[in-house]
């Protein structure tokens, strides 16, 4: 059976064998009831898959008890999209086709980091986005959301260039896709700097029991205050590496297509692929918190202005019509 609805003010409901949608208020759900498997997206707080469950153990960590709860008091969980820029930036303006873009502090729109750096972009708790199909079939149970940037003078009086977005959610024998369309509706080269900041977590198993693997060759160099400096050093990170004594805020270039990010501990595992449109992976890992965070990114941080410096070679851009488009993949096993 196939089934696709176009309209998110109706509630949907699309069902195949094994492969569910529903939609209850702004809350999508998929399922794989082959994998046990359920992942729920809240398109009205930025469109964020904030729970990804298996045999109903949670693989993706929250700290809230309720959406409610989240909605009153926001904080970075699940799976967050950062754009127009990831990361940070170095001071409150960004750089692009040899021009410079002022940010507008009164509008009040964005948030800084704890050294006042500009961070994260605009739309993390977009209440914009639109479901605009809904798809269970005999293959994956999908929905694709749309946020149209342009529309909203807020956002591009930050960041003047128009541009939507389309994140579609895929979820087929157990492995969630999360596929990315950016486009470029402006006159001008508009460039990119997105990513997301997945939260993992293996419940019921200890950080200090946690082994990560991190499929990179090289290791940017940060600054005191988390910023590239220019440098990039072959990665001392060999796999596995132990969380136990260890915190990482790292960024990470030169990737093992083949490879995958994971984190695994206790017979439990989620392995995480990019695609290749995603140049840098930042693993993040604070101590004395139970989450890690691999998150794909399509530049490294302070891409921008590092490109209009001349020392960032790898900033991707969109031509105008043009579109640009990444998948990754969570793979959870032993749940």
């Amino acid at each position: 059976m196939k089934f696709s609805i176009f309209l998110s003010l109706i509630p949907i409901m699309s069902q195949a064998a094994n492969y569910t949608v529903d939609q209850h208020g702004e809350v999508v759900t998929l399922s794989d009831a082959a994998h046990k498997t359920q992942v729920s997206i809240a398109v009205g707080m930025g469109n964020n898959a904030y729970s990804f469950t298996v045999n109903g153990k949670p693989i993706l960590w929250t700290p809230f008890a309720s959406l409610d709860q989240w909605r009153a008091a926001p904080v970075q969980a699940g799976n967050p999209l950062l754009s127009p820029w990831a990361n940070r930036l170095d001071q409150d303006a960004f750089y692009a086709n040899g021009r410079k873009y002022p940010l507008n502090t009164a509008l009040g729109n964005y948030r800084y980091d704890a050294f006042h750096h500009p961070i994260h972009g605009l739309v993390v708790y977009a209440k914009n986005w639109k479901v605009i199909a809904a798809v269970a079939d005999e293959h994956a149970a999908t929905v694709t959301s749309r946020l149209e940037f342009w529309k909203h003078p807020e956002w591009m009086a930050q960041f003047p260039f128009a541009y939507a977005i389309e994140m579609t959610y895929r979820l087929s024998e157990g492995v969630l896709e999360v596929h990315t369309v950016v486009e470029n509706l402006s006159t001008d080269t508009m460039p990119l700097s997105l990513g997301y900041h997945t939260y993992y977590q293996l419940p019921g198993v200890p950080r200090d029991e946690w082994k990560v693997n991190i499929p990179a060759t090289e290791h940017v160099t940060l600054s005191d205050v988390l910023l590239p400096t220019g440098a990039i050093t072959p990665s001392a990170f060999t796999s596995p590496v132990s969380l136990k004594g260890t915190q990482l805020d790292d960024v990470f270039s030169g990737l093992d297509s083949q490879g995958e990010f994971s984190v695994e501990g206790g017979g439990k595992k989620i392995s995480v692929k990019f695609g290749p449109n995603y140049l840098v992976g930042v693993v993040y890992a604070p101590p004395g918190r139970e989450f890690i965070c691999f998150e794909p990114m399509a530049s490294i941080t302070n891409a921008f202005n590092l490109a209009h410096a001349g020392t960032y070679k790898n900033l991707q851009t969109i031509a105008p019509g043009a579109k640009w488009e990444e998948s990754f993949w969570i793979k959870p096993s032993g749940f």
